[in-house]
């Protein structure tokens, strides 16, 4: 079957929007997959192949060559190993997700996550949601470790969903990062987007979504601080993106520029970052409940390690 071609203007409203970001907008794919149709040549503007970061002129004629629909993706039910579960009720599970666990299954990740550890420990859960993401409410990097909540009830999903959207639920980390941040406590008020050459990453750009991170500083050391951080939003990567741009990555997170040699004198391999508290109103009778995390050993050990250089 040959491939759907779609041929339309450029609404005037999106003149000036980046390739990928006018794609998504208009055909509700990823910007991820419109930047490698661009890439591929598949998109055309007034009979001309542009780049995914090539701007739009409104009003201009675009030519998508559209992509293969995808395959749905399947949940695999597999036991997690390391995975606990903090609290569980008819209408929440809490779970401590450990390190290289994605949140959901989802194109390109055939490895575990915690939708399929609870389906293997024989946890049912909400089935609002796309198939793949039943139940999820929040998510947390692969890379990061700490609390995560999963509706079990349809009415679970629906109120949890919304405090996250409203922004009342408490969202605590703590990170390692490197140097000494200046102020000690603060907030990073900066939009988070898509990284401009690298579609892997996100950074600060102009035209991000609105991202508030605050920190407060709870141990310095000599080469790195340790901080509590509240997320007012909670977009993707967004602490990591934050401390990067304010010159004080996470320490061990190579993605964002931290310094390889100080990650592997402590012996670390991943980014120190850990969700250690995640307070909410419960769904079932709206009182208010905290559950919290310790550090797990890597992190733990690295924070030893940096403790005792600083002695």
């Amino acid at each position: 079957m040959p491939a759907e071609v779609r041929t339309l203007p450029v609404p005037e409203g999106l003149e000036g929007e980046r390739v990928d970001a006018a794609l998504a907008r208009m055909f509700g794919f990823s910007r991820t997959k419109a930047a490698e149709l661009a890439g591929e040549g598949k998109v055309l503007l007034d009979g001309s192949a542009v780049g995914k970061s090539d701007r739009v002129p409104g009003g201009a004629w675009l030519e998508v060559t559209m992509p293969e629909p995808a395959q749905p993706v399947q949940v695999v039910a597999e036991p997690v190993e390391g995975m606990e579960i903090v609290h569980d009720d008819a209408d929440v599970v809490v779970v401590l997700k450990p390190v290289g666990v994605a949140a959901h299954p989802s194109p390109g990740w055939s490895g575990p996550t915690v939708i399929g550890g609870l389906a293997a420990a024989g946890y049912a859960i909400s089935t609002s949601g796309a198939a793949e993401r039943q139940g999820i409410v929040h998510r947390l990097d692969v890379g990061t470790s700490g609390l995560m909540a999963v509706a079990k009830s349809e009415r679970a999903y629906t109120l949890l969903k919304r405090q996250f959207r409203e922004r009342t639920v408490d969202k605590r980390y703590h990170a390692l990062v490197q140097g000494h941040p200046d102020p000690l406590s603060g907030t990073i008020d900066a939009p988070v987007g898509r990284h401009p050459q690298h579609d892997y990453k996100w950074a600060v750009t102009a035209d991000g979504k609105p991202s508030v991170t605050h920190y407060d500083l709870i141990e310095a050391f000599r080469a790195a601080s340790l901080l509590d951080v509240k997320l007012e939003t909670g977009r993707t990567h967004q602490i990591r993106v934050h401390m990067s741009a304010h010159r004080h990555p996470c320490v061990g997170d190579l993605t964002y520029g931290a310094d390889p040699k100080l990650a592997a004198r402590l012996k670390l391999q991943r980014q120190w970052l850990h969700a250690v508290q995640l307070g909410f109103e419960h769904p079932a009778d709206g009182r208010w409940v905290t559950y919290e995390s310790d550090y797990p050993e890597d992190l733990r050990r690295a924070l030893d390690r940096v403790r005792a250089e600083s002695a």
